[in-house]
């Protein structure tokens, strides 16, 4: 994910001269190739990502497109008071792209953890929220949104999800049904439709036949799709890396209300930090973002 990310900057930044990429003390080597490429356009700012943020913010007034990049609780809670004031309440457009979403860093704490950004930069008027989590979705998406005029925040998995979706089938604002059913409908996000999709031989030997969506824009929301698939289902399991106010469950709740006798479960990270350090997938298994706990919540929904 972080190679596409500097790739795609290398790509775009060569046929397009207003694209601006700033960073906060980190992916200098990965980056080398477009600070070369694209002399001038080029900046590490240091650990000083509120200004960072407020430095993309004057580009963008400039017209450039500004490119901000940096870990994700540095970029988006450090920086927040200048994300709503600089970007939001100006209008401008650019793009925030980090790395370490939830608990990525695992091994280095909960200093490093960001498990409410998607909530956070959902609450400013005008944000647009993209959670690639395949190379290609990046790139694809990035070069869809980047030159719109909105702020655009990239949240960026360490962990990919591994389906190979049609390119056709990536586009900005669209969820995407992954697999047909009819029995239930399970949302998945991130890094998290690859646990979905492994759940699925279990819950087939059980009778159950799943619906898969997957939701790579979370801010606008493809409520349609969600509607239609539970207005067939009646039953809902969202399963996300993110806590559990603010994030895709809440966006799947707003579509569903209104639909009758509709029973719907979540797996994501209870209302707690996440104490200790410990490895990526240590944490998926503490917090059931496991195919065995997937499939043991669908079943409990078709009880």
């Amino acid at each position: 994910m972080r190679k596409t990310f500097s790739d795609t900057m290398l790509e775009v930044g060569q046929t397009d001269p207003k694209l601006v990429v700033l960073v906060g003390d980190i992916g200098h080597f990965a980056l080398q190739p477009f600070a070369k490429a694209c002399p001038g356009r080029y900046y590490n700012i240091g650990i000083c990502e509120p200004t960072i943020v407020s430095i993309a913010a004057g580009l963008a007034h400039a017209g450039m497109y500004p490119v901000a990049h940096t870990i994700a609780p540095f970029i988006v809670e450090r920086s927040f008071e200048q994300i709503k004031l600089d970007f939001g309440y100006q209008g401008l457009g650019g793009t925030l792209i980090s790395v370490g979403s939830a608990f990525d860093y695992s091994g280095l704490g909960c200093s490093h953890h960001c498990y409410d950004d998607i909530a956070l930069l959902k609450s400013i008027p005008g944000t647009q929220i993209v959670y690639p989590a395949m190379p290609k979705e990046l790139n694809l998406l990035f070069k869809e949104t980047y030159t719109n005029g909105s702020l655009t925040y990239f949240r960026l998995p360490a962990n990919k999800h591994d389906v190979d979706i049609p390119d056709n089938q990536i586009r900005f604002g669209k969820a995407i049904r992954v697999k047909p059913g009819k029995d239930v409908t399970i949302v998945a996000a991130g890094p998290q439709l690859k646990t979905a999709m492994e759940s699925l031989p279990a819950l087939k030997a059980a009778g159950i036949d799943v619906e898969v969506i997957y939701p790579h824009t979370i801010k606008p929301f493809d409520y349609a799709l969600i509607t239609k698939s539970v207005n067939k289902t009646r039953k809902c399991l969202v399963v996300e890396e993110h806590t559990k106010f603010g994030g895709v469950g809440d966006e799947v709740m707003r579509a569903v209300q209104g639909i009758k006798d509709t029973k719907i479960a979540f797996i994501n990270i209870p209302d707690c930090f996440i104490h200790g350090y410990g490895q990526y997938h240590e944490h998926c298994e503490s917090l059931g973002l496991t195919k065995e706990n997937v499939a043991n919540e669908v079943k409990k929904l078709c009880i």
